[in-house]
């Protein structure tokens, strides 16, 4: 028996196809092989970068899907299904807005894989394919199952191992959707089990794909101590209230942090409120940032700032003082991402109540919708203005003139060797990603995004009107 796992590509670009030179390891699909009985025959292909064989023998088909990726998604898993392959899908786009993939696919699962995974397998063995499975979210890799991590080799992925400490986030933030997916909760492996992971595996190099690395700060510094004498470096995702405890900042120095991804979103408190992003404006006194900067600077960490623009409260010229900001502050990245509806978070409902919504209200699946557009009407400003705000941005920042500026910072990006390393060898990687990534289609396709039918779809549509 034999299982195909799929990773989705977003799109296309105008004049051609896109190959992701920045993709990173699909942890996700790595572990759903590494809860599958070794007895069946585990295949892995990333659309990111290499040709899916459709005509290869396979039992089952699985997918995992991002909102960015679903359209194509539903068109790899339409080849599969003309083929009579059965598809499952499952993953945060699944699980939030499930009927909507019911029409694609011959099974969907909602949740975690951990508890339900076996499940699926067991039925594939029988025949007898449920068109829904649900399992709750919790700790990943119940009982310390290890990725198949073998299924990467030869795909050219970037240098660093992908592991998951916690998932989850206390936060409310109103447009998130992994606060809708886990209820605002988190929950955390077993420390030993991660420990034992980083020894499994060759790199020294990992990046902690957690949604809010530090959301425990207390359970944070027990696994920070634990992982000093492993002598890694590491990178993740954390907020930036972490800068109000010094004892867990000199931690993060100490277990070999070179830096994190942080959630700035914006510079406005208005905006701030609005979003109910608390971690940010709750930091000590409100100071735009700089006494959380200079803390993160004095621990030699490198930051990766994100940025949410197109808030209620934001301008044509707060977004291009968003840019100023950033760039005086020599971040190593700076992602300036357009505030986009997901379905299922309170943004969501609030726009589509307020009639704010563009693209039928169904971004992801618009045959004109480009990457990095604008997906809604902002307050102040037309979406147009907004999409070219952002883009203004991206393009200023990602410059040779601009990576060249920020380097000089001998807190951070020169600290060390490896610093510097990092610096040199990301920054241009996803500069070029920037740019190639700016206006994409999503899909191969133009056409109408349909289901490919089977003999199963009356019974799925009885399952999706009941869930």
């Amino acid at each position: 028996m034999k299982i195909t796992f799929i990773m989705p590509n977003i799109g296309r670009q105008e004049h051609s196809l896109y190959v992701d030179e920045g993709r990173m390891e699909p942890l996700s699909l790595a572990v759903l092989a590494g809860l599958t009985p070794p007895d069946i025959d585990c295949v892995l292909y990333d659309d990111r970068m290499e040709n899916i064989p459709y005509d290869e023998p396979t039992d089952l088909v699985a997918i995992t899907i991002e909102i960015y990726k679903a359209r194509r998604a539903y068109e790899i898993a339409a080849e599969y299904r003309r083929r009579g392959v059965p598809v499952i899908m499952g993953g945060m786009h699944a699980t939030l807005i499930p009927k909507e993939c019911m029409q694609h696919a011959d099974s969907v699962f909602i949740g975690d894989a951990e508890t339900g995974w076996s499940r699926v397998v067991r039925d594939l063995r029988e025949g007898c394919l449920q068109p829904l499975y649900r399992a709750p979210p919790g700790p990943a890799q119940i009982g310390g199952v290890l990725p198949r991590r073998d299924l990467y080799k030869g795909k050219g992925y970037l240098p660093v191992s992908l592991m998951q400490y916690n998932r989850g986030c206390h936060f409310a933030c109103d447009f998130c959707a992994i606060s809708v997916y886990f209820n605002r909760s988190h929950y955390q492996r077993p420390i030993a089990d991660v420990l034992a992971e980083i020894e499994s595996q060759q790199r020294k190099f990992i990046f902690f794909v957690d949604d809010n690395f530090l959301s425990d700060h207390k359970a944070a510094k027990a696994f920070l101590r634990a992982l000093i004498p492993m002598r890694i470096r590491w990178v993740s995702q954390a907020s930036i209230d972490m800068t109000n405890d010094l004892e867990l900042m000199g931690l993060l120095h100490d277990s070999g942090c070179v830096g994190n991804v942080i959630g700035f979103e914006s510079l406005s408190i208005d905006n701030l409120k609005q979003m109910r992003k608390g971690s940010n404006f709750k930091i000590r006194t409100w100071d735009h940032y700089e006494t959380p900067i200079k803390i993160l600077r004095d621990h030699h960490l490198c930051t990766w700032a994100a940025f949410t623009l197109g808030h209620d409260h934001d301008t044509v010229e707060s977004i291009a003082a968003t840019y100023d900001f950033a760039l005086r502050n020599r971040f190593c990245f700076a992602a300036y991402n357009i505030l986009m509806p997901y379905p299922g978070t309170a943004l969501y409902r609030r726009l589509k109540e307020e009639g704010r919504l563009l693209w039928d209200e169904k971004w992801w699946l618009h045959p004109e919708y480009r990457f990095n557009h604008a997906a809604f009407h902002p307050r102040q400003m037309s979406a147009e203005a907004l999409t070219e705000a952002c883009w203004q941005c991206r393009y200023k920042w990602n410059r040779p003139r601009s990576i060249f500026y920020r380097l000089w910072d001998t807190k951070t990006h020169l600290h060390s060797p490896f610093h510097l390393a990092t610096y040199l060898q990301y920054n241009p990687i996803y500069a070029k990603e920037a740019y190639k990534k700016q206006g994409m289609l999503f899909g191969l396709h133009r056409n109408a995004v349909t289901a490919a039918g089977s003999s199963s779809d009356s019974q799925r549509e009885e399952v999706a009107a009941s869930s």
